[in-house]
């Protein structure tokens, strides 16, 4: 079984503490003995000190070294402590040998004055070693003292390293289950954002990205189920239409054909329609743009639908700026203006009014396609764009249509950087306002 993340956070916040642990035991160590040493230096300078003077008294008392001629017994009982003398060395004036060892190395000296004259010198030989039991008992104290230190802050880090390690992965834990939950298809998994950190926002971005999936998987859902639909309805006519025709209720002629040939002309402007959304959800539908006026591209999509506003009883009127430049696909520019005055033909009543007005904004350049009643609810306006969809009521599919004229219409002004929005139209119906770039 493999060691979790806790376990491994656990053990790397353990292992740095106890390395640091250790580093500060054998600091401590060499640090008191460093210490230790240097003050058992100033106290044997002191002492040194106290034995110069009580040589100067003896030697003022005797006139010359002959009181301490090989007698270490003397020297250990002036010697503070007495234990010290085997390091001792005494010198006369000259620096001969009175008593200890000749050979004085690095020795410490102080001199023996007396009358203000330097008659000899005390020499004491530095201590490689601790050798007094008492100060050998302190430093093994102290040794112990600094492990049994460093073995509890282990004991401590560890279990604050336990604690530590479980607060900061029990957010990432709860984040790991539920991506599992959501691989698996759960797409309402949510997990509580408790912080503003780099987990926090971990969080964060991983509730946006399942609403994300929710909402794409809820759309592909609809999508299937209005394309089934859209599908069903006119193969049903034809299906309709063909059994009627075999079975002699209507009789073979001109408008049972063209009966027949609307149909499949509804179903085929369907499939290219879906084939369109689909090259631009793809980025794999193309454009070949160049710098163009507009003016005259509006002028041109409004003459090609004057006879299909004259049929349906309405009056089309428009207002363009000429001059105003985009850089775009014309056939595309084409196919968006075609959609919305197609829009526009199909769901104002007879009698109504569609007006198209292009305006130049100096960097934006502004298209409106108006018409009169009926109106879209406002309930509904953020919705027009989305595919297959339909306003109930007045926006029926008794008008026709599949509900994907307006997708496409976005698509197409998103692939030149414009927008396109919709809004109540002061003639009482719809206003679709595209914008778009305007060109160098």
């Amino acid at each position: 079984m493999r060691p979790g993340i806790t376990l491994k956070l656990f053990l790397a916040i353990l292992a740095a503490s106890a390395v640091a642990a250790a580093a500060m035991a054998l600091a401590t160590r060499l640090s008191f003995q460093s210490g230790f040493f240097g003050y058992l230096s100033q106290v044997e300078a002191q002492s040194l000190e106290s034995l110069a003077l009580r040589l100067a008294d003896e030697y003022r008392r005797s006139g010359d070294w002959s009181f301490l001629q090989g007698d270490y017994a003397r020297l250990r009982a002036l010697a503070t402590p007495p234990q010290a003398t085997q390091r001792l060395t005494v010198l006369d004036a000259e620096r001969r040998t009175v008593l200890g060892n000749p050979e004085l190395g690095e020795s410490a000296m102080r001199p023996v004055i007396v009358a203000d004259r330097v008659v000899g010198w005390i020499a004491r030989s530095p201590s490689r070693r601790i050798s007094t039991g008492a100060d050998l008992a302190f430093q093994q104290q102290q040794m112990r003292a600094a492990w049994l230190i460093a073995a509890f802050a282990v004991a401590l880090a560890a279990a604050v390293a336990f604690f530590v390690a479980r607060i900061f992965i029990r957010p990432v834990k709860r984040i790991a289950e539920a991506t599992h939950r959501l691989a698996a298809g759960a797409y309402d998994t949510r997990v509580t954002v408790g912080s503003r950190d780099e987990l926090g926002r971990l969080a964060g971005d991983f509730n946006r990205l399942a609403e994300t999936l929710e909402r794409n998987e809820a759309l592909r859902r609809r999508f299937m189920a209005d394309v089934s639909h859209e599908l069903r309805t006119p193969l049903a006519v034809l299906s309709a239409e063909l059994e009627a025709l075999e079975d002699g209720v209507r009789p073979l002629n001109r408008d049972s054909l063209a009966s027949l040939r609307a149909e499949a002309a509804a179903l085929s402007k369907l499939v290219d329609d879906l084939n369109q959304l689909a090259l631009a959800d793809v980025g794999a539908l193309a454009y070949r743009k160049q710098t163009l006026e507009v003016a005259p591209l509006v002028e041109q999509a409004v003459e090609s639908f004057r006879d299909r506003v004259a049929e349906r009883g309405l009056a089309l009127e428009t207002e363009l700026d000429a001059g105003a430049r985009v850089f775009a696909d014309a056939d595309r520019l084409l196919q968006m203006l075609r959609n919305l005055l197609e829009n526009a033909a199909r769901y104002t009543d007879r009698g109504g009014k569609v007006r198209v007005t292009l305006r130049d904004g100096g960097n934006r350049v502004a298209i409106d396609v108006e018409d009169s009643a009926p109106g879209v609810p406002a309930d509904a306006l953020p919705h027009l764009f989305e595919r297959f969809y339909r306003v109930d009521a007045s926006r029926s599919r008794a008008n026709g249509g599949a509900g994907l004229g307006l997708s496409i219409c976005r698509s197409i002004a998103s692939a030149h950087g414009g927008d396109i929005s919709a809004a109540p139209s002061p003639l009482g119906g719809l206003r679709v306002s595209v914008t778009l770039p305007a060109a160098a």
